[in-house]
C-alpha cells in the first residue's frame, strides 16, 4: 500500500479449519481448507522471499515476481498473450538519481566590483548539489532571502502575525540563498511552533515556495544553530568514548596476570577505541561547517528544472561579507530580535554555475492475463487487481529509513498478489464461463504512487467506457478480530447491500469506506468513473519495516477474503446490468483540519511534464467544478508558478476556504484559464 499511510496497530493471528463450504455453481473442485491454504502460504512464502530482494523497482527479484505471477497465470490456461506475445504491459520509470561528472558540478560567483576576486566553490568541500533538483546550468543576481519562509497566519499568544521573507523581493531568474530551518528556533515562545520544526522547516516547502517566485536555482545553508548543536553532539561522542576507553585500560589494569590471549585482545580492543577516537577528534577539529550529502533532503528530483545546491557557511559568509558586509550569524541574529525579515538582494553580483544529476531508469511491467467472457456482454470487463512491488532494501517510504536490510512486504503486498492468484485459480476451476471478460492484473509501481495502475487507465488494453468494475486488493493478509475493511462501498448502488450480505456470510467485521480514492491502485480507476472496491486488513506495526514477513500473516484470512471477492466478481459478472456508478458529491470536514483549502485535485505521479498533472478530479469538488478535467496539467495558481505537486501544495495553503482564484491549465496544446472557488476539505461520506 501506497508509502503515505501510518497507522500501526498490533495483530494477532487467527487460525480457521474445516471444509470449504459450496458455494454455488462457481465453486472449485472441492478442496480441504489445508490444500488452499497451502497453495497461498507456498505463493506468499515465495513472493515474501528474501530471493526477490524485497520486490524493489529495478532489482532482479522484482522480474522474479513478475515471471512467477506469469507462470502461474499460463498454468491456469488464462490468455496472456496480450502485449506482443506476453502478459507484460512494460513501461519505464526512474528509480534512482546520481550525481554526475565533476566537472558537469560547479558554481561561482563573481561581482562587477572593481578589485573583488571571483569565489569559486570546490564540489563536495564547499557545496554539493542536491538529488530534489535537476540537471541545468544557471546564471544571474543573487538574493539573500532569509529562511525562504511565507507565513501569513503565525499565532504569537493571541496574537496572529505573519513572516515573509519574500516580501519586497524581486527572485524571478535568480540564485536564491536560503538558510535552513526557521527563526527562533530555542524560544518554546516561538510562532514557529515553539523550540519544534514547523511545516515551514521542511525542504519541500521552501523549494516549492522559492519556485513559486521565480527562483532560477536555489542555494541551500545550514542555520547557526545546527552547527552549534552538530559540534556538541561530536564533543559529547568523544567524551564518551575517551571515557570508554579509559574503562578498557583500567579493567585490564585490575587484572593480575592476563593471558597472552587476553593481553592480545586487550591491544587490538585499545588500538581500535584509539583509532577511532583520533578520528572523530580530527572531524571536530574540521567542524560540522560542511555541506549536506547529495540525498540529504531526499533521495530524487521533486523539481527537474530547478537546480538546487547546498554550500557551507564559510563560503556564502565571504559572499556576503563581500556584498553585505554582514555575516549570516549577524543576519540570524537581527531576525531573531524581532522576526523582521533581513533578505536582500547582492547588488552587482552573480552565480554562474551547473548541476548535472544521472536519472537511472529501468523497464518495468504490469502483469496482465483474462478469463474470456461468454455472450451478448463478453466485450464488457470486470478487472480484478493487487501490486506485487515493494520497497527492496529500505530507504525512501521505509519506516525503518535507518536499516539497510530487505523489506519483504509479505503484506504489502505479496498478502494480495497471492490472494488475486487464488481468486484467478478458483474463477478458472469452477469450470464456468464468465459472462463478461475478466481481467487480472499485478501491478507494480505502487509504492512510488500508483505508476502501474495509472499507465494502464492511460493505456489500457480493453477500453475503459466498457470496464465496468475494478477490485483491488492491498494488504489483505493480517486479518484480526475478524475485521475487514472495504473501501469504495459507495461508488456503485450495487456494492453495499452486496458488500454486506457477503461480508456476514463469511463471518467478518465488515468497516464500510464508502469513498472511492485512497492510497492504493483502485483510485487511477475510480478517477476515470469506474466503480471500485478495495478490500484491506488494516495496518500494523509491521507496516513498511523489514518485519514484514510471511510467518506472521493469517493464511486462512488471506483463504476467507480469496472467497469473498470471487463471490463479489461473480455476482457482479452475473447481473446484466452494469454496477451504477455513484458521483460521491458530499462535501465533509475533518475534524481538526476545518480551515484547510481543498481544491479536489488527484495527481498523476507517471507525469514527467513541468507542472501539477492530474490523473483525475474529485466529482463534486472546486476542480471539477471549475471545469478542470483528468489529463490537465496546471502551470499556474493565482500569481504562482507551479512547476509539480509540492509548488501546488505550498501555493493553495495561501488561500482561505471560499476565495476565487485564478488556475492555468494545460490541455494538450491548448493552455485555459479556469476560475475555482476553494473549499473546505473534503472527505469522502
Amino acid at each position: 500500500m501506497g508509502s503515505f499511510m501510518r497507522l500501526a496497530p498490533s495483530f494477532r493471528t487467527l487460525v480457521l479449519g474445516g471444509l470449504l463450504a459450496a458455494a454455488g455453481p462457481w465453486t472449485a473442485a472441492a478442496q480441504t481448507t489445508a490444500e488452499i491454504d497451502a497453495r497461498l502460504e507456498k505463493s506468499v512464502s515465495y513472493l515474501a522471499s528474501d530471493e526477490l530482494e524485497g520486490r524493489g523497482l529495478g532489482t532482479a527479484g522484482l522480474d522474479k515476481a513478475a515471471d512467477y505471477i506469469a507462470a502461474e497465470f499460463a498454468q491456469l490456461g488464462l490468455r496472456t498473450e496480450l502485449f506482443e506475445g506476453s502478459p507484460f504491459q512494460k513501461f519505464e520509470l526512474t528509480i534512482a538519481t546520481e550525481l554526475g561528472p565533476a566537472d558537469k558540478n560547479k558554481i561561482s560567483f563573481t561581482t562587477t566590483k572593481e578589485g573583488a576576486a571571483t569565489i569559486t566553490l570546490a564540489l563536495d568541500n564547499d557545496f554539493t548539489p542536491l538529488a530534489v533538483g535537476g540537471s541545468k546550468s544557471f546564471s544571474g543576481g543573487i538574493v539573500f532571502a532569509g529562511y525562504g519562509i511565507t507565513a501569513k497566519e503565525l499565532k504569537a499568544g493571541d496574537k496572529t502575525l505573519s513572516y515573509d521573507d519574500y516580501a519586497g523581493l524581486n527572485c524571478e531568474g535568480k540564485i536564491v540563498i536560503v538558510l535552513r530551518k526557521e527563526p527562533q528556533q530555542k524560544d518554546k515562545n516561538s510562532p514557529f511552533d515553539g523550540d519544534k520544526n514547523s511545516q515551514h522547516a521542511l525542504f519541500n516547502r521552501k523549494i516549492a515556495n522559492a519556485s513559486e517566485h521565480g527562483a532560477a536555482a536555489i542555494i541551500f545553508v545550514n542555520d547557526g544553530e545546527e552547527i552549534i548543536a552538530r559540534d556538541a553532539e561530536l564533543k559529547k561522542v568523544i567524551e564518551i568514548s575517551q571515557a570508554e576507553l579509559e574503562k578498557l585500560k583500567q579493567a585490564f589494569a585490575e587484572k593480575k596476570e592476563p593471558t597472552e590471549e587476553e593481553k592480545k585482545a586487550h591491544s587490538e580492543a585499545v588500538a581500535k577505541a584509539e583509532t577511532e577516537i583520533a578520528a572523530l577528534q580530527k572531524e571536530a577539529a574540521i567542524g560540522s561547517d560542511r555541506p549536506l550529502p547529495f540525498t540529504g533532503a531526499g533521495p530524487e528530483t521533486t523539481h527537474p528544472n530547478l537546480p538546487i545546491l547546498f554550500a557551507t557557511r564559510s563560503s556564502i559568509d565571504r559572499l556576503l561579507e563581500a556584498s553585505l558586509g554582514k555575516k549570516l550569524a549577524d543576519l540570524e541574529a537581527a531576525i531573531d530580535a524581532d522576526l523582521k525579515p533581513q533578505s536582500a538582494e547582492l547588488a552587482g553580483y552573480t552565480a554562474t554555475g551547473e548541476t548535472t544529476l544521472i536519472s537511472k531508469k529501468a523497464q518495468v511491467k504490469n502483469v496482465v492475463a483474462i478469463l474470456e467472457g461468454e455472450g451478448p456482454l463478453a466485450d464488457e470487463t470486470i478487472i480484478v487487481g493487487a501490486h506485487y512491488d515493494h520497497l527492496g532494501m529500505g530507504g525512501e517510504g521505509s519506516l525503518a529509513p535507518w536499516t539497510k536490510e530487505i523489506h519483504n512486504g509479505a503484506d504489502d503486498n505479496a498478502s494480495g498478489t497471492a490472494t488475486l492468484l487464488e481468486v484467478a485459480r478458483e474463477m478458472v476451476e469452477s469450470g464456468k464461463k464468465p459472462s463478461r471478460r475478466i481481467v487480472f492484473i499485478a501491478f507494480t509501481g505502487e509504492e512510488k504512487g500508483l505508476l502501474g495502475s495509472a499507465h494502464y487507465v492511460r493505456q489500457p488494453r480493453f477500453p475503459l467506457e466498457n470496464t465496468v468494475a475494478m477490485f483491488n486488493l492491498d494488504m489483505v493478509g493480517r486479518l484480526t478480530n475478524e475485521k475487514l475493511i472495504v473501501y469504495g462501498t459507495g461508488t456503485a448502488k450495487q456494492f453495499e447491500p452486496m458488500v454486506e450480505s457477503l461480508a456476514k456470510k463469511y463471518e467478518f467485521a465488515l468497516t464500510k469506506q464508502p469513498g472511492g480514492f485512497g492510497p492504493s491502485d483502485h483510485s487511477s480507476f475510480y478517477a476515470r468513473k469506474i466503480p471500485v472496491l478495495h478490500l484491506f486488513t488494516d495496518v500494523h506495526s509491521d507496516y513498511h519495516r523489514p518485519s514484514d514477513d510471511s510467518p506472521k500473516l493469517n493464511i486462512s484470512g488471506m483463504r476467507r477474503v480469496a472467497q469473498m471477492l470471487v463471490e463479489i466478481v461473480t455476482t457482479t459478472d452475473a447481473d446484466a446490468k452494469r454496477p451504477e456508478y455513484v458521483e460521491l458529491k458530499q462535501i465533509e470536514t475533518i475534524a481538526g483540519d476545518e480551515n484547510r483549502p481543498y481544491f479536489g485535485s488527484i495527481p498523476d505521479f507517471s507525469q514527467t511534464a513541468e507542472g501539477y498533472a492530474l490523473s483525475g478530479v474529485v466529482e463534486g469538488g472546486p476542480a471539477a467544478k471549475a471545469g478542470i478535467i483528468a489529463g490537465d496539467i496546471i502551470v499556474k495558481l493565482g500569481d504562482s508558478k507551479i512547476t509539480n505537486l509540492q509548488d501546488f501544495d505550498s501555493a493553495l495553503r495561501k488561500y482561505k476556504i471560499g476565495d476565487k482564484v485564478k488556475v492555468t491549465v494545460l490541455r494538450g496544446k491548448e493552455t485555459l484559464e479556469k476560475e475555482v472557488t476553494i473549499s473546505a476539505r473534503r472527505r469522502t461520506p
